[in-house]
């Protein structure tokens, strides 16, 4: 399964320097969509995340606190009353503890994938302005 994997990351990492090199914007392309979908569903059961579906272009998570939708093209996360909570990602030189094999050069896809892994998790979140968005 591993291999398979790896081969599958490595298709996905050629498309999306296919789509830089050729003026396209890929975090609205469908192509780069679905690519972010399947590296979603992938991920969900080596995450242990059972309360997140995909549809369409969005994540859709059932958080012990909230619902949320992750758009898998932006990143853009919205509570399921419509407001869109702010969370920024934190670029770093140094890789966090979510590394996706293949994905480094695309750092949207692991800050989408670690935004579902947040609000999925929800529990746990500590950051007052996150908390803040999401209580009310």
């Amino acid at each position: 399964m591993g291999g398979v994997f790896r081969e599958f990351m490595r298709d996905v990492d050629l498309a999306v320097s296919v789509a830089h090199a050729g003026g396209v914007d890929p975090e609205t392309s469908h192509s780069t969509i679905e690519m972010r979908r399947a590296i979603v569903e992938f991920n969900l059961p080596l995450f242990g995340l059972t309360n997140v579906t995909l549809s369409g272009s969005h994540a859709r998570i059932q958080g012990s606190r909230a619902s949320y939708n992750v758009h898998l093209g932006s990143g853009v996360v919205h509570q399921e009353s419509g407001f869109m909570l702010n969370i920024l990602p934190v670029h770093s030189q140094k890789r966090g503890k979510l590394f996706l094999p293949f994905v480094d050069e695309d750092p949207k896809t692991a800050e989408i994938m670690a935004k579902i892994v947040l609000l999925a998790e929800d529990k746990k979140i500590k950051d007052p302005f996150i908390l803040k968005q999401i209580l009310g």
